[in-house]
């Protein structure tokens, strides 16, 4: 991609964070703490845009994710809200099941990540009008019909997807001309990042998302968060109307 067409591609980015501020609020972007989600961090706390930003702290984070936290006070003197499971229900889990008992099977680690992710997050969307994620189609296979504006069932809201056009490519082009802060763990070969037993770095040639649940196969390879009935989230592309 030239630069003109970057450049295009950016405005148009920021041009629908700018309409979920202005016709969707109250609104969140839920991050990762990952180089997608720092693009649009730093499109958002740069623009000062009226979108809260929050991340999902399982307790399983690695440390290097945690220290992004950090980095984006110290850059944008902003400090991203953090919902936490419900420590009964990770007892509960962890006493029944065991620590580590995601490995055992698909339906205990979507187990996991329900107690993990799932459950924090409605919480941290109760109330609002909608939410923004920095899921691309690239990817990965359960994310290629991906829309930037979708009606999201679950959650009786809007959910966008700013980056759905976006490239691995893009997302580092932009950190790079911005000096965009981002986990230390994408230059140890993770340009994917979840909770640490579930994350390993990849070999060259190996799909991004393969070092996420590496033990089960692609078309499970969600937590949850943009999930129903087994089914993604990306039943009713809405039209973008400016």
């Amino acid at each position: 991609m030239n630069e003109a067409d970057f450049a295009a591609l950016v405005a148009a980015t920021k041009e629908t964070l700018q309409r979920v501020a202005d016709q969707f609020a109250p609104a969140v972007f839920a991050s990762s703490l990952a180089a997608e989600d720092m693009v649009l961090t730093d499109m958002i706390l740069r623009d000062k845009l009226s979108i809260g930003i929050f991340t999902l702290e399982t307790g399983r984070l690695h440390a290097e994710t945690l220290s992004v936290l950090d980095r984006i006070k110290e850059t944008y003197d902003y400090d991203v809200e953090l919902y936490r499971p419900q420590p009964e229900a990770v007892d509960a889990y962890v006493k029944q099941n065991g620590l580590n008992a995601f490995y055992e099977s698909v339906d205990m680690r979507k187990e996991c990540c329900r107690i993990r992710k799932v459950e924090p997050l409605n919480r941290a969307l109760a109330g609002k009008h909608a939410w923004v994620t920095g899921q691309r189609r690239a990817q990965s296979t359960t994310r290629s019909a991906l829309d930037v504006q979708e009606q999201d069932e679950a959650h009786d809201m809007i959910k966008f997807n700013p980056l759905a056009d976006w490239s691995e490519e893009d997302v580092w082009h932009y950190i790079r001309s911005n000096n965009v802060p981002y986990n230390p763990l994408h230059d140890k070969g993770f340009p994917s990042i979840g909770c640490e037993p579930c994350t390993r770095a990849i070999q060259p040639g190996e799909d991004v998302r393969a070092g996420r649940w590496w033990w089960e196969n692609p078309e499970s390879k969600e937590c949850g968060l943009h999930v129903v009935d087994g089914k993604l989230i990306r039943i009713k592309p809405v039209a973008t109307n400016a």
